[in-house]
């Protein structure tokens, strides 16, 4: 699988601090709920993340901040790929952070009856994430010919921060697409030495479609404490450079 990624990209920036003060994970309700209100500046949605927590909006409108029990991860050296996926593999070529923004905007493309959480604010706030080198995408496109150029077909976004990646959304338009980009992030995150130990690919809520691919459901204890380890890893080389454990709360 080829992979090739933008150059552009600075190393991560690390913004403000949030004037935004985030309850305990453990604070969550039965739901998942941990707080209402705040803001989706860069240094709020960083010290969410950090702390266990992500944004999504209720049905009201209001911006909560959530932390299931259980809760889907994926641990990258553990992702089962099937033999019809690794054949799937050959027709798609990798890149990274060579077309954030139209992969944020194909996920965010919902039918009219479905749920549409990637609002023009949610947009906005992740565009700038990635602007500072914290958002990341990771892109399956087509394999140029002569004829055709190279299309993209499939990807997913989301938050690296040290060995953690909080995966926000994926999409396809062909076959598998959105799997192998799955893949490959899953391989990125073990292919600098590493070897994957201690980095964490978290899908928020686990779904049949997920479990297929090797995440599991961990308590919302288990995720803190492997939540602490990654965050003490450097970042995988395709995201970026920065010290272990460069964190803010």
């Amino acid at each position: 699988m080829v992979l090739s990624s933008a150059e552009s990209l600075p190393p991560p920036s690390e913004p403000p601090p949030s004037a935004f003060a985030f309850p305990p994970a453990t604070a969550a309700d039965a739901k998942g709920i941990v707080t209402v209100g705040g803001d989706l500046e860069p240094g709020t949605l960083l010290a969410a993340y950090r702390s266990g927590l992500f944004p999504m909006r209720l049905p009201s409108g209001e911006l909560a901040w959530w932390s299931p029990d259980p809760r889907g991860v994926i641990i990258p050296n553990r992702l089962r790929v099937s033999k019809s996926l690794r054949r799937s593999r050959r027709r798609f070529q990798i890149r990274v952070d060579t077309a954030f923004e139209a992969v944020i905007d194909a996920c965010a493309d919902r039918a009219p009856h479905e749920y549409l959480w990637i609002t023009s604010e949610v947009r906005s706030a992740y565009l700038h994430l990635h602007r500072l080198g914290w958002a990341h995408s990771v892109e399956a496109w087509t394999v140029a010919t002569e004829d055709e150029p190279a299309i993209l077909v499939g990807g997913l976004y989301g938050v690296a921060v040290g060995g953690l990646f909080g995966g926000e959304s994926m999409f396809h338009r062909r076959p598998d697409a959105s799997k192998v980009a799955l893949i490959a992030l899953a391989e990125l995150m073990c292919s600098d030495g590493q070897e994957g130990e201690g980095r964490l690919i978290d899908v928020q809520w686990n779904t049949p479609h997920m479990a297929s691919l090797g995440a599991a459901d961990v308590s919302r204890k288990g995720y803190l404490g492997q939540l602490e380890r990654a965050l003490a890893l450097p970042l995988p080389a395709a995201f970026g450079r920065a010290p272990a454990g460069s964190h803010h709360g």
